[in-house]
């Protein structure tokens, strides 16, 4: 066990899980490829394309933007980076708009029809579930903040505690 855990750099748990992903992954892309084969590829090359081309100097201004935006005090020792709790909403929030957007902005056709469920309050749902991401990021914000300064005012109040007269 000790050789091949050398040798391979993990356990054979780890070895079999990734061999299995990859059987997965390859299970996936042949009954994905099954049926419309150019098409899926195209899909996947455009797909790659947009990705590379428009969205990822997007997010990258966006993020350096907001970096800028959310800049730490100067000569301050660690750096908090206050921007994650900018980051981390906004990007469950887009992932959610991405892989709902039809239902979302109420772009779908049959879709009562198809499910019996009714295709409005997907909006109204999206927004409270964004704002919900946003308000518990900054409350964990303020907590950690809150705690963070927690030393400093103990050490305020000892020493208070210290200049009162004696009485």
């Amino acid at each position: 066990m000790a050789v091949f855990r050398r040798r391979y750099g993990a356990s054979p748990l780890h070895l079999l899980l990734v061999l299995a992903s990859f059987a997965l992954a390859a299970y996936a892309g042949v009954r994905l490829l099954k049926g419309d084969t150019l098409g899926v590829a195209l899909w996947f090359v455009g797909a790659a394309l947009v990705h590379d081309l428009v969205l990822l100097p997007l997010y990258a201004v966006t993020d350096r933007a907001a970096q800028r935006l959310f800049r730490e005090i100067p000569g301050q020792r660690p750096p908090r980076p206050s921007v994650n709790y900018v980051r981390v909403p906004v990007f469950v929030s887009a992932l959610l708009l991405l892989v709902w957007w039809p239902l979302i902005l109420g772009q779908v056709d049959r879709y009562t029809a198809y499910t019996g469920l009714p295709a409005d309050g997907f909006l109204g749902r999206w927004l409270l579930i964004t704002a919900a991401l946003f308000v518990a990021s900054a409350a964990t914000l303020v907590v950690r903040r809150w705690r963070e300064s927690a030393p400093r005012r103990r050490a305020a109040r000892r020493q208070r505690r210290a200049r009162r007269p004696a009485k």
